[in-house]
């Protein structure tokens, strides 16, 4: 992401664009991750959910396709298969970047491309600047029913930072773009949450159109997902080791908690639905740098930063009771 407008976006370097949303945010459900049973009780057990119908048929949205068509075969196709990115793209209709990102010469080029429509679609809408103070407060488009609205950042500290906990070089082609780029490892917890955020719809875009791509266009999926959650985690402990008072500032923000906390399980979520698609949606390295972010310092920082405890086993999409 840049602060500057330029006409071209590419997707490892969004701007801060006027985008055209329409569609009005709510706040976490009420069973989300803050709901509590009563007042002075623990907070009830929170899973990420969202609808998704990934065998529902398209062949006749296949065999209609055309580069004339392609918002309204866009929008039918995840109605049937995954209504939270038809409500984005109804938010987003009147984008005109859209043709930046989208493949109208094939069906299946036009499935491959969603990764990174939806994914820039998403920066989009979170960063109208409706929506969006920089590094003030953020908002994010988590599925169509719900949103994050006006969640304060409170500025932070350079990305960058994160670096020397990174042992491995699983990441490093992202770290390279994120990290180490003299713009993007300046960016601070914004960025962080905003790549973060692009990550997970990108990720489900095409989990669910995964048997009509048959290029490398999708091929890095999941491991934007598993990378940018390492990102997240690994700033959560640089804030609590080298920045207490940024630490005690944010821990303080029920609505960054929240959102943090949905994140970590929605990762966890469309990972378990993506893994069968390894190779097409992402390569080994995701399944490896997931596991690093179960390490135990990072479930330790995140279950303190949150209050809630996760579950380490098949659910991993859902908080312990």
């Amino acid at each position: 992401m840049s602060r500057r407008f330029f006409p071209r976006l590419l997707t490892a370097c969004l701007v801060l664009t006027l985008g055209s949303g329409t569609v009005a945010a709510s706040g976490p459900a009420p069973a989300g991750p803050s709901a509590s049973t009563a007042p002075g009780r623990a907070a009830a057990p929170y899973c990420y959910d969202e609808p998704s119908q990934p065998n529902a048929d398209l062949s006749d949205l296949k065999a209609a396709f055309t580069s004339a068509n392609w918002m309204r075969t866009l929008q039918a196709m995840y109605k049937r298969r995954w209504p939270s990115g038809e409500a984005l793209a109804i938010a987003q209709a009147r984008d005109p970047y859209w043709d930046q990102f989208v493949n109208k010469r094939s069906f299946e080029g036009f499935a491959e491309s969603m990764m990174v429509a939806i994914h820039e679609e998403t920066h989009m809408w979170d960063l109208d600047p409706s929506r969006t103070k920089w590094d003030v407060h953020i908002a994010a488009w988590i599925n169509g029913n719900q949103q994050a609205l006006t969640v304060p950042v409170h500025g932070g500290f350079p990305r960058k930072e994160i670096l020397p906990l990174i042992k491995d070089r699983l990441t490093s082609s992202m770290d390279n773009t994120y990290l180490r780029d003299r713009t993007q490892g300046e960016y601070l917890l914004q960025g962080v949450l905003a790549e973060l955020n692009a990550g997970l719809t990108g990720l489900p875009a095409v989990t669910v159109l995964q048997e009509h791509i048959k290029g490398i266009g999708a091929s890095n999926a999941r491991d934007i997902a598993a990378t940018n959650l390492r990102y997240l985690l690994l700033y959560l402990r640089v804030a609590k080791d080298k920045h207490p008072d940024y630490w005690a500032r944010i821990k303080a923000e029920p609505k960054l908690r929240d959102l943090v906390l949905t994140q970590f399980l929605r990762t966890a979520y469309w990972l378990e639905k993506s893994a069968p698609y390894t190779g097409k949606l992402g390569s080994r390295d995701a399944d490896k740098i997931t596991a690093t972010n179960y390490a135990p310092e990072n479930i330790a920082v995140l279950e303190e930063f949150t209050g809630r405890k996760v579950r380490l086993d098949a659910q991993k999409h859902c908080t312990a009771e």
